[in-house]
Parts: C-alpha cells; structure tokens; sequence
C-alpha cells in the first residue's frame, strides 16, 4: 500500500507522536489514511464525502501543534459544521442546503487540535437509526461481518476505524449512535457528560439534551486525549457540565484503586439478551474483581418502563422541529424522507406540550434515581449490546410499522439509551469476543460528570486484555 507501512501500528496519539519527532510527515500520514479509504471504502462504504483536496490545503497552511498534529480524522455527516462544506445529515431532504460560513466550536477544536480532517463518513437519516442504511449514500457494511450492519447513526465511522482506514474519527450519540457502532465493531466509545462538548455556535443542545458528540477509537487513551482538546462550555450554552479536576489522558495513566463496581444483565425494557452478551459481561466482572474491585451484582432501581415511552416522545418532537427547519421553509416532498423519519414526525403531530414536559421531568426523575444508585457504587457494567449486529435490512427505516421498528432497534441495543435520559458518561470497550472472533463490548457508566473514573478503569482492562492487534478479516489479508 503506502510507503508508510506501518501506519496500521499506531494509534492517533502514536502517529502524531511520529509527525511531531520528523520521522513521517504530515502529508505522508495522510496519503496512507486515503490509500486505505481508496481499497476499503468499496467494501464497507463508510466514507461519502471525500475531502482530500481540504486536507492538503490544511496540511500546506501549517498545522496546530496540537495532541493529534497530522492525525487524519473523518466528520460525521450530520451536526459538525465544517465551513464551506455542506452536511447532508444522510438526507435527500437536506442533501443540497449550502454549507455554513464558519465552523462549529466543536470542529474548531478539533481543527486546533492538529486533526487533518479529509473526509465525511456515512450516517443514517437524521441519525434516527441505530443502523447506517440511508437511502441517499446506500448501507455501510460491518468490517467484521459485511453482511451485517456496523450500527448507526455513526456507522460510517465505525466502520472505517474498524477497517483501520484511521484509528479515530468523529461520531454522535442521541440514543446509543456512538456506543452500538464502537460494540458493533470493536471499538472504544464515549458518550461523554451531557455538555461535556458544546454544539456552538448553531445549537444550545441536541435532541433536548440527549444528544452529545464524541468519537469512535482503537484506544482509550486516545478518547481521553481528544475529550481534552474538546470539552468544555462556550459562551451562550444553555449549560455546562462540571470540569474535570485534571486532564483525561492523566487518568489513563491512574491507578483506579479499589473501585465499588456493580453489574446488571437486565435491560431497562426486559428483552433477551443473547448468551454471548452475558458472557463477557461476566467475565469482565469476574476481571474487574481479580483487578481488586469490589464486584457485585445489582440491578439500580429505576423506572425501565418509562425509558423508551420518554425517548418516544423527545426524539418525535425534535424531529418534527428538525424537519420544519429546512432553509427554504417548506416540507418534505414524497419520498424525500425516509418512512420512519416521516411517521416519527407525524407521530409528534399528536403529542402536546404537557405531553412533551412529562417525558422531560421522568428523563430526570431516571437521572436521580441513577444519582442515588451512585452513592453507593463508583460504576455501573452492562452488556454493551442484546444481540450482535443484524443483518443488513433488518432495522429498515422505509418500515411502514413503526413501533415495530423501535422494537428491533431496541431489541438489538436496550442499555444504550437510558444514559442518554440521564446524561451520565458511558464508555463501550471491546473486551470479548464470540467463538468466531466476532467483537463483544461491555458498556461502563460512571455517575454524571466522572468521566475520570471511566478512563481510569477503562485503561486498567485495556491493558489487562488488549484489543489494538485485533484486525477484521478482509483488512488483516
């Protein structure tokens, strides 16, 4: 492939390491990353907007001396403006706005950071899936499984850090859509504090606080090193998350101590969950024990059954407003929007404002009642997932049906979306594994604003069972 070889060996810190010591350059880093999109991007379709051209422009212009200096890094096509690029949000109906005049804070920081941004990844319609099928940039397609889906709505990019096109790159989480796809293809990913990242200067906050963005990673020390470069308020936010007391990336060099750890099989809706998924559930907890954690199982008393009815209502309502924002003010034309987009925005037609603040007040009364669980555990482990990944198709938004769609959404990730009511950080770590070689992710929540603690015991079982060497198949031949 490239004459930088041994770009597949390095995380982002890693390589940066290399661009800032003189032994590759920037342009050289960025020539393998494309390489790499340019032989897999056919098989797993995760990048629809290629910036190459961008990419150098920055590059020639003189980077930031930045933690990542010369990393590449892929946008999810929805949320993060980028200036003079336009954002599809995996969208017909959106596929021709003009780009914005000015970056987000957010991919300002990013920029700042010394990322080399030279691409878009794919996403599903408006990030409402936990698939990435869009109908306007066709399916992304599992790395370890290309038959089956990476997840969604940050599928694109988990996908090509599972292909090792890049070792991180951007994604979102409004309801599991950074941590499913970092569980669906052996990934570290975070959905951090509510308002640990701000969404300035476009929005106050996304999908009334249950969306944040992050990133998908080959490694924990790189989540915590970009949530340094990112996190924090800007001026005119709704409101802040509580500063850390030091940097992320001096946690993963912590010892954790003896942390009080709890772990739960049962999922907030009472659906299966495959024998697979419990058993690296276990056997992490069985690791976090032999580590020197005091380990027990306990199942937080919270009110499960409101979880998916409170999501329901807030995700239709914030698509309906979503939809009624196109620049030319008008509605969507048939089929420019997919069938679960539009039922969903038809659905929030019938819910009224009492209706709206009831799902808001019993997303915080989950919120206390997680606090309280809190004082007397340091850390919550769950199955990352109720299944593996489905085959391509199953979670199809153009389904007519669509509380059926949300059963199989919620069927194939059910502990994903009660921290996104809660806004309490939340970590997926790739740490089993099916008999087949297929990835397996224990999730990890820490109490609202600990991020600290998750980096801590997150770096402890990476090192204890590492995942970097772990290739899918098509990429390792």
């Amino acid at each position: 492939m490239s004459t930088f070889a041994e770009y597949e060996d390095y995380d982002g810190l890693g390589l940066a390491e290399l661009v800032k010591s003189g032994q590759v350059s920037a342009e050289e880093v960025l020539d393998a990353a494309i390489e790499r999109v340019e032989v897999r991007n056919g098989a797993v379709n995760a990048v629809v907007q290629k910036l190459y051209d961008h990419a150098r422009q920055a590059i020639a212009a003189g980077l930031p001396d930045g933690p990542f200096k010369g990393v590449p890094y892929l946008l999810k096509d929805l949320g993060s403006s980028l200036a003079g690029v336009r954002t599809t949000r995996g969208s017909r109906f959106f596929a021709d706005l003009p780009a914005p005049d000015v970056d987000s804070v957010h991919v300002g920081r990013l920029k700042r950071a010394g990322l080399v941004i030279h691409g878009r990844s794919n996403t599903c319609e408006l990030g409402l899936s936990l698939t990435c099928e869009p109908q306007l940039h066709g399916p992304s397609h599992n790395p370890w499984d290309l038959t089956r889906t990476p997840s969604g709505s940050s599928g694109g990019a988990a996908a090509a850090v599972g292909a090792r096109m890049l070792p991180i790159a951007h994604a979102s989480d409004g309801f599991g859509s950074i941590r499913a796809p970092a569980a669906s293809c052996g990934l570290v990913g975070l959905r951090p504090t509510r308002a640990r990242n701000t969404m300035a200067p476009y929005f106050g906050e996304g999908m009334g606080g249950l969306s944040i963005e992050h990133a998908v990673s080959l490694t924990v020390r790189d989540n915590a090193a970009l949530l340094d470069a990112t996190a924090g308020p800007a001026p005119g936010d709704p409101y802040i998350a509580p500063p850390p007391a030091r940097p992320y990336l001096d946690e993963t060099t912590t010892d954790p101590g003896r942390l009080r750890i709890a772990f739960t099989t049962k999922p907030p809706n009472g659906v299966p969950i495959e024998m697979d998924q419990l058993r690296v559930l276990q056997e992490s907890a069985s690791l976090c024990a032999e580590l020197g954690h005091q380990v027990s199982e306990s199942d937080p008393a919270i009110d499960g059954e409101a979880i998916i009815p409170t999501f329901r209502t807030i995700s239709a309502v914030n698509t309906l407003w979503g939809l009624q924002g196109h620049p030319e003010g008008r509605e969507p034309a048939p089929g420019e929007v997919e069938t679960v987009v539009r039922n969903t925005a038809e659905l929030a037609k019938g819910i009224n404002a009492a209706d709206y603040m009831r799902a808001v007040h019993a997303s915080h009364r989950v919120g206390r009642q997680m606090a309280a669980f809190h004082q007397d555990y340091d850390l919550l482990l769950t199955p990352g997932l109720g299944t593996l990944p489905p085959k391509l198709g199953w979670l199809d938004m153009m389904m007519e049906d669509l509380d059926e769609y949300w059963r199989r959404v919620f069927g194939f990730s059910p502990f994903t979306v009660w921290f996104n009511l809660t806004g309490q950080p939340a970590m997926m770590l790739p740490l089993g594994e099916t008999a087949e070689g297929f990835p397996i992710a224990v999730q990890v929540v820490a109490r609202y604003g600990d991020e600290a603690t998750l980096f801590r015991l997150a770096a402890q079982l990476e090192a204890a069972r590492p995942w970097f060497a772990r290739r899918p198949a098509f990429v390792a031949t």
